[in-house]
C-alpha cells in the first residue's frame, strides 16, 4: 500500500480511549462533541478500578494492556482519559509504543493559576494524581504565587461508578473534602479527575458560584483534534461515526452507568475478559 493510501486508511481508523471506568466518558463525550465524524473505541477496565488506589507499577502494567488491546482493534491513536493512569504511565507509554500518538489528562493547574484572583486555587484528585511525577511537575512549573490546595479525594471515583451523584452521602463526603478548600479561599477548583466533572452540581452547590470548577475535557479534545491534524490522520468530515465500547466488567453495569451519565443510546458493549 502506498503512503497516500495507508494515511486514507488510517484516517478512517478510530480514536481508542480508555479510563478504569466511566469517567472517561466526559473526555469521550467532548471528543464527540467536538470530532464528531471520528469513530472511537472506549475501554473501562473495570475489572480493576479504581485504579487511584493501586501502585503506579500496577498502573503502568494496567494501562500497558489496555493500549495494547486498542492497537490491536486498529486505534490510530490513543487517549488516556484518566488522570492516574495518565500521571502514573503517560511517558512509560510513549516509550513502549513510539509510533502510536498518546494524548493524556494533567490537572489544569495552569490555566486555574492564571485565572485566579484570590491567589488561590484548589485541585481535587485521587492519591495516586498526587504522588505522581506529573502533579508535582506542575506545580513546580506554575504553582509560584499562588496558594495550592491540594485535596485527595478517595471514594469519590466509586461513588460515579455506582451512579450515585446526588445523595446525601455523596454531599457528606464532597463536603469532607471540600469545605477546607472553600474556607481556604480559593476562587479555582481544578478537578483532577475525568470521574469528577460528572459531581460538578453538587460540587458546585458546596463551593458556591463565586467558585470557577475547571474541566480539562474541552481542551483534552481540542489537543486530539490537533494531533490528529498534524499527522493528517482525520477523519473525512462525510463519515458517520460509529462508537465501540468495551469494558473488562459486567457490561449490563456500564451500561446502565453509561446512559446515567451521558444519557446516550449505547449499542455496542462488549465485556473483555481477557487482554493482551
Amino acid at each position: 500500500m502506498d503512503v497516500a493510501n495507508n494515511s486514507a486508511c488510517m484516517a478512517t481508523a478510530p480514536i481508542g480511549i480508555f479510563d478504569s471506568g466511566v469517567g472517561g466518558l466526559s473526555v469521550w463525550r467532548e471528543i464527540v462533541r467536538q470530532l464528531p465524524a471520528e469513530h472511537t473505541l472506549y475501554f473501562a477496565d473495570q475489572a480493576h478500578i479504581p485504579y487511584g488506589q493501586r501502585p503506579l507499577d500496577d498502573v503502568r502494567r494496567l494501562t500497558e494492556n489496555v493500549t495494547r488491546f486498542l492497537l490491536a482493534q486498529g486505534a490510530k491513536i490513543i487517549v488516556v482519559a484518566c488522570n492516574t493512569a495518565s500521571g502514573a504511565a503517560l511517558h512509560a507509554l510513549r516509550d513502549t509504543f513510539p509510533d502510536t500518538p498518546f494524548v493524556g489528562m494533567e490537572p489544569a493547574v495552569k490555566p486555574a493559576v492564571e485565572h485566579t484572583r484570590t491567589g488561590a486555587v484548589g485541585v481535587i484528585a485521587t492519591p495516586a494524581t498526587f504522588e505522581g511525577d506529573l502533579f508535582a511537575g506542575l506545580v513546580a512549573r506554575f504553582g509560584d504565587g499562588v496558594d495550592l490546595h491540594a485535596q485527595a479525594c478517595p471514594g469519590l471515583v466509586e461513588v460515579v461508578e455506582a451512579g450515585a451523584l446526588d445523595t446525601p452521602e455523596t454531599e457528606a463526603l464532597l463536603r469532607r473534602y471540600l469545605t477546607p478548600l472553600r474556607d481556604a479561599g480559593i476562587d479555582q477548583l481544578v478537578l483532577g479527575c475525568t470521574h469528577y466533572p460528572f459531581l460538578s452540581p453538587a460540587i458546585q452547590r458546596i463551593v458556591g458560584p463565586e467558585v470557577t470548577l475547571i474541566d480539562p475535557a474541552p481542551a483534552v479534545a481540542r489537543q486530539v483534534g490537533r494531533v490528529l491534524a498534524e499527522r493528517n490522520l482525520r477523519a473525512p468530515v462525510s463519515q458517520y461515526a460509529n462508537h465501540q465500547f468495551y469494558t473488562s466488567g459486567d457490561p449490563r453495569t456500564f451500561f446502565k452507568m453509561a446512559r446515567v451519565l451521558i444519557g446516550s443510546m449505547l449499542d455496542n458493549i462488549q465485556s473483555i475478559n481477557q487482554y493482551p
